[in-house]
Parts: C-alpha cells; structure tokens; sequence
C-alpha cells in the first residue's frame, strides 16, 4: 500500500526540549490506525507534526502531495458560546474550498447536508450546536470534518467524556466511514481496550517509545508487558480483547 504519511527517525518537541525521538511511523492508503498512549506520552506532539503545526527537529515528514486532512478536535476545545447552528459548523469545513471571505453558496450547503446525512444527524442542521448532547456534537465535528473530502479523517480521543452507548456509537460510525468510503483514519486516544477492537493497526507510545503493527501482533501480554513495564494479561469477552493490568502477589511485590 503506498504511504500516504511517514515519519522518518523524526525528534520532535518544543524550542530546545525533545519530547520525541526515533520517531519512524507509516500511514498507508486505507489505513485505520489507532494511536494510543497514556495522557502525556506525546500523542498531541506528534499529532501536531503529522498537521504540520509544529516542525520535526530531526528526521523526515513525507505527506502525499495530494493528502488532504479532515481533522476531529477535542470536542472541550470548540467554543460553544457563539450561537452557531449545527450546519454553521460543518460548513466551516469548506472554507480550504471556498475561501474564508467567501460565501458558502448552494454546492456547499448540499455538501454540508450530505456530510450530516452520512453521520447520521440530518434532522439536526438547524439546532444549535451547543445545546446538543456528547455524542451529538462529536458527529457534527466529524461531519465538519467530511465536507472537506478528505483523504486522511485524524480524530482527536473521539469518545473523551462519552458515555458507553455514545462511545459505540462513535467507534461503530468511524469504522463504517473507514470500510464503506475507504477512508484512511487516524484516530488518537488514551483508551486501548476501547481503540483496539475497531482499528485494523494499532501505534502504542508509551515512555517515548513507539511500537507499531497489527492489532494481534501489538497487543499481546508480552508485548504489552515489555512496554508498559508491568504484568499486562489480555483477555477476550464476546469477541472484544480487554487489556488488564495483572495483579501481582503481595508477597513478591
């Protein structure tokens, strides 16, 4: 599959202050990857390089010249006190089209539209955005994010602050976006027993080390052991892999 991003030995971080080092990643066409790894383990760093926000201080970033990003933020970081409606919002997904002093026009509404109708929220285009629920508001930001077309859709802990139906539902609509239109899709979390049974790869970044591959060959107890530095034991219920943090004897602790 061709890469549509790679990261090469790439150090990244923050004035002179490496975060990151010997970062080597690939995201070919199709991917569905997850990126996982405790709050603070350089996930937004890297997250940042990959939208070009931040510069690599060492190494390589490779972006397809035709890659266009479709970007899901955190929903804490949209400033709901502006009385926009819900179409308002995805259409602010067409401004890298349409220009940001021009007009939406009638293309772009039908754009918007559509992009609700594919996360399933048709009927909520004229509400406001605040005054709807977790779940609700994560599938406007990620229909802001498919008006653009986008050839890479990067979700940012797309079910932080989510309840379990709501977290489901989120997960189930990504991976249908991902098998029915064959999109490649990033998504960035802290929650490995949630990501792990909906992505096909997973990038685990624990201590500032990456271990990259396919979800039955990262997520094993000696891997998982190996990089997290304690006993991991992992189980399956009803076809779902749970990661557990394995007890250890009193005695021997």
């Amino acid at each position: 599959m061709t890469a549509l991003v790679s990261f090469t030995d790439v150090a990244l971080g923050y004035g002179d202050r490496a975060i990151l080092s010997g970062i080597s990643l690939d995201i070919p066409r199709g991917d569905f990857l997850g990126l996982v790894g405790p709050n603070g383990s350089g996930k937004t760093t890297l997250l940042r390089a990959l939208l070009g926000t931040i510069a690599a201080q060492r190494g390589t970033i490779a972006i397809g010249s035709d890659v266009r990003f479709g970007y899901v933020p955190q929903r804490e970081q949209i400033d709901t006190r502006y009385p926009l409606t819900v179409l308002d919002v995805v259409l602010m997904g067409r401004y890298a089209r349409i220009g940001l002093l021009r007009r939406p026009g009638p293309a772009d509404r039908a754009a918007a539209e559509q992009a609700l109708a594919q996360v399933g929220i048709p009927d909520l285009s004229g509400k406001r955005l605040a005054d709807l629920s977790g779940g609700q508001k994560q599938r406007a930001l990620i229909a802001r994010a498919l008006v653009g077309d986008p050839t890479v859709l990067v979700l940012d802990e797309p079910t932080n602050g989510l309840d379990l139906v709501a977290t489901t539902q989120i997960l189930g609509l990504v991976r249908d976006l991902h098998e029915r239109q064959g999109l490649t899709v990033l998504m960035v979390s802290h929650a490995l027993n949630e990501v792990a049974n909906y992505v096909t790869r997973l990038a685990l970044l624990v201590d500032g080390n990456l271990r990259v591959g396919p979800v039955d060959e990262v997520l094993t107890e000696r891997a998982l052991s190996g990089l997290y530095g304690i006993p991991v034991e992992v189980a399956s219920f009803a076809g779902h892999r749970i990661v557990l943090a394995r007890h250890r004897d009193a005695n021997n602790a």
